[in-house]
């Protein structure tokens, strides 16, 4: 008989503000991680800080923001009205304590239920807010959310606004790390949705004229634009638009200055509207796919009271504008239809442009619906989820899942018995996944999407990652290369990124593709064992054990035992993000890595592959290779 166990009044716990957010951080921010993902939990927070003073400067007052983020330190600095000083305390450390809940204080802002600066302040090691209001100012200091120093207000020359230093708590956010290109982004973001905020990153000015058409155009290089950017605007809404020479299709949606990351509502309906009006402009039923193949777009919504489907905002829930306003399928579907037709009136040439797209689309997918047919089918016969496929029980495209948990999900791509076995064994195996490759892939550089059906670990590598349609669906929210550390490795690694940046370069540039770091080294005596990413971390260890401890040198995935694999795919995994700068043309980046340039190619890997030099044998117990090459980070 199982063990009773007791329930009564001692049973039930009330916790305050801060214990709940700190015992349950992802109900407030999401996934954790230590930044090696852009939705990662150190981003959240200071969208959460910037978010207050663009909501300031919506409202007409303030336009300069000023963001220093050291290693470990973010300050943000606005000058709008700056918090009310009986009420700096209460508005960073109470529950439902806000301006927000005011409706003529602010309209159609992103935080409305007063919860991210609290989150935030509960979350850092350190927090600080001061804020300036008519010739005096207030601070108050908090560690872990706890109120630390409660200083009395002073006479103040400064301008206007509110101040806000932090430090994210090192013990919830462990080994975490802010990826400039990241942070950039993301600020970005801001400056293209207010047209007219200055925003100062670290000594970088961040400003755009043009809104959407500034993203756009920022995100597509005019080689690669079919047709210049269509750019509309109306009340409540603004859409920049293109089609490029890249498959797929790529969208960065936006609700009240909130980059909703995983969409929602608004893009479906823009999706929508998108297919409709086309059809009704060219007078003909063209394919929903084939007028979205390759297309490049932004849209950006204003909402009353906007619901989403989660406290990190990434997807918007509201079916209407307003409580009094159309449904926004009508809403965005009205606007375009009248706005994308008349400018295409207007431009005749971009209208012929856009139909030759749209008919090139159109030959491509006729060109490959046989060999699509017959590949599919035998994906089913390959019986992928129980040969090449070891599945995970939780997926990213799962409705009904925990989002912190979906947030988690990671499909190893692997290459080699050994290796796929290892980490199949010591997997998580609700959130992770292992799909084994036979052999180096295919180099597939320059050649069609014919390719993808044509070829069968291709073929069935869709399949798995359920991506043949578009990334909407996709199964992992991170895609691991997992390959050895070495020449071979890195070729292979080459050739899946190749895979992906030919064919789906919009998974790429949604954050989704990652290289995994495994040791190089292990550090061991009879009390500890040290795992080392590199030769530094590899001599700290020496000097830390001392007295000669074992030295064993990685030389492949295959020879990490599944226990240790667990270390290594577990809490502390460390991720390499393959991130796509704005300089970075893919056409250009393919053809170095996989074009007829040999020299150059073997040069570039050779030089990126970390090379032990003068490795001392303190114990003839040690296993270490003499200058025996091992790669680097990602390319």
């Amino acid at each position: 008989m199982a063990k009773s166990v007791q329930y009564d009044e001692d049973s039930i716990k009330s916790l305050d503000w801060r214990e709940h957010i700190r015992l349950r951080p992802g109900m407030y921010i999401g996934k954790l991680g230590d930044g090696s993902a852009q939705d990662d939990g150190i981003y959240v927070l200071v969208k959460e800080i910037l978010d207050n003073s663009i909501d300031e400067h919506m409202m007409g007052y303030g336009r300069t923001i000023d963001i220093k983020i050291s290693e470990h330190k973010v300050e943000v600095r606005d000058y709008g009205r700056g918090i009310p000083l009986g009420k700096v305390i209460d508005c960073v450390s109470k529950i439902n304590t806000g301006g927000k809940y005011d409706s003529g204080a602010f309209q159609k802002s992103v935080g409305l239920n007063g919860v991210g600066t609290k989150a935030v302040n509960a979350l850092s090691e350190s927090f600080r807010v001061q804020s300036y209001r008519d010739g005096q100012t207030k601070v108050a200091e908090f560690q872990k959310g706890m109120l630390v120093q409660d200083k009395a207000v002073e006479k103040s020359s400064d301008r206007n606004g509110t101040k806000i230093v932090f430090s994210p708590d090192p013990t919830v956010f462990k080994n975490y790390h802010f990826i400039p290109e990241y942070l950039e982004n993301q600020i970005w973001n801001y400056a293209f949705l207010n047209a007219g905020l200055t925003i100062n990153y670290n000594g970088k000015k961040f400003f755009s004229e043009r809104g959407l058409w500034d993203l756009l155009d920022r995100k597509v290089d005019e080689e690669s634009q079919r047709y210049p950017i269509i750019h509309l605007k109306g009340n409540d809404i603004e859409v920049a638009l293109t089609h490029s020479n890249q498959y797929g299709e790529e969208y960065y949606s936006f609700v009240n200055g909130q980059f909703t990351t995983q969409g929602g509502t608004h893009l479906a309906a823009f999706r929508e509207a998108i297919v409709k009006a086309i059809r009704e402009f060219y007078k003909k039923d063209y394919d929903a796919s084939d007028i979205r193949q390759s297309i490049v777009a932004a849209i950006a919504v204003r909402v009353q009271e906007p619901v989403f489907e989660s406290q990190t905002k990434t997807k918007l829930g509201s079916q209407s504008i307003g409580p009094d306003g159309p449904t926004l399928r009508t809403f965005v579907n009205d606007f375009i239809k009248t706005e994308l037709d008349n400018y295409l009136h207007k431009n005749p040439s971009a209208a012929d442009a856009l139909l030759k797209r749209i008919l090139q689309s159109e030959r491509e997918r006729k060109e490959i619906s046989g060999i699509k047919k017959l590949a599919n089918e035998r994906a089913k016969k390959a019986n992928l989820h129980n040969k090449k496929l070891r599945d995970c029980r939780i997926h990213y495209d799962d409705p009904k899942a925990d989002m912190e948990l979906k947030n988690e999900t990671m499909l190893f791509i692997t290459e080699g018995d050994s290796a796929s076995g290892s980490i199949t064994k010591s997997r998580n195996v609700q959130t992770q996944a292992v799909f084994s490759l036979r052999g180096k892939p295919l180099n597939c550089y320059s050649m069609t999407k014919k390719v993808v059906y044509e070829n069968e670990e291709f073929n069935l590598l869709q399949h798995a990652l359920n991506i043949e349609d578009g990334i909407e669906n996709l199964r992992y929210r991170k895609i691991v290369i997992a390959t050895d550390a070495d020449v071979d490795g890195m070729h292979i690694r080459l050739l899946i990124m190749t895979y992906f940046l030919q064919f789906f370069p919009d998974l790429v540039k949604n954050g989704h593709l990652y290289i995994l770091d495994t040791p190089l080294f292990r550090v061991r005596n009879k009390k500890e064992t040290i795992y080392c990413y590199s030769d530094e971390e590899r001599q700290r260890a020496i000097h830390k054990l001392g007295s000669k401890p074992e030295i064993t040198r990685f030389k492949g995935l295959g020879e990490i035992s599944p226990d240790e694999f667990g270390t290594f795919i577990g809490e502390d995994i460390r991720l390499e993000p393959i991130i796509l700068r704005k300089d970075t043309k893919i056409a250009d980046l393919l053809s170095f890595y996989m074009g007829k340039n040999t020299p150059d190619r073997q040069n570039f890997i050779i030089g990126n592959l970390k090379i032990e030099k003068d490795i001392v044998h303190e114990d003839p117990e040690e296993k270490v290779a003499d200058k025996e090459p091992q790669e680097s980070e990602a390319a």
